[in-house]
């Protein structure tokens, strides 16, 4: 929001930073997980009902893909991929209640969730140089939003590497069959037989890739694991809100 979007008489942002750093609110979560675990649905619901920035780091993977596609890149040019994601003008928008990613001026929110671009997605999230660019860049985001009320960041490596001093720690995970579910239905409207099938590369397989740079589906020391793979969201979201108030209310 602007200071233009501000109804009179409202606080403007500088104060609202200075409040929330009064009242001790600022307030870091970090949460880690497979494709299909939650995370997303769960991190921005924790975030709106924490008044809380969201930062979703993998759009970040998915907005270098975009643009290496957009500059002709080779994809398995690793030093080159590196090369152009290091100067990627790459804008990431934290309102959790519409969250966006702009490059280049581009909005580019929907394009980054095309299959096509899912189907590639590793080739970069697996560049080491790339992994370090854009961890610099989430760590700067975060840093910047725990100056005024907090924020709520999710991902694959946030909770180990990005992110290992946050406030709160949590690993989201679910079984195979509930994630496969999941994203089917989330990215084809159904769960049935046949869409599962066709799921099933784009989770297993990202995974599969991701796990070889990241560690996602074993909690580190610290780190709290709630499995949804039998909840729904709902029950999800109150286990995750009870471990983050727990973890406020202890002192952190």
């Amino acid at each position: 929001m602007t200071e233009k979007d501000r109804t009179a008489g409202a606080p403007s942002r500088q104060e609202e930073d200075t409040v929330a750093q009064a009242n001790g609110r600022a307030l870091v979560v970090a949460i880690d997980g497979p494709s299909g675990s939650g995370k997303s649905t769960i991190s921005r619901r924790l975030a709106t009902e924490l008044d809380l920035a969201y930062l979703d780091t993998g759009a970040m993977y998915r907005a270098a893909t975009w643009w290496c596609l957009r500059r002709g890149v080779d994809l398995t040019d690793v030093d080159g991929v590196a090369a152009v994601v290091r100067q990627m003008p790459l804008v990431m928008v934290t309102d959790p209640a519409a969250p966006r990613v702009v490059c280049d001026d581009v909005d580019i929110t929907e394009a980054i969730r095309a299959s096509e671009l899912s189907a590639v997605v590793s080739r970069v999230a697996t560049n080491l140089d790339v992994r370090a660019e854009l961890g610099r860049l989430q760590r700067e985001i975060i840093a910047a939003e725990a100056g005024r009320n907090g924020i709520v960041a999710e991902g694959r490596d946030i909770t180990t590497v990005v992110a290992p001093d946050a406030d709160v720690r949590l690993l989201l995970i679910a079984d195979e069959t509930a994630r496969l579910a999941r994203r089917a239905k989330e990215l084809h409207g159904t769960a049935d037989e046949a869409t599962v099938a066709r799921t099933r590369d784009e989770v297993v397989r990202r995974d599969a890739d991701d796990s070889t740079v990241s560690t996602f589906m074993t909690a580190a020391d610290g780190v709290v694991t709630v499995d949804s793979s039998a909840y729904g969201v709902e029950e999800t979201f109150e286990a995750v809100l009870s471990v983050v108030e727990a973890a406020r209310a202890g002192g952190r």
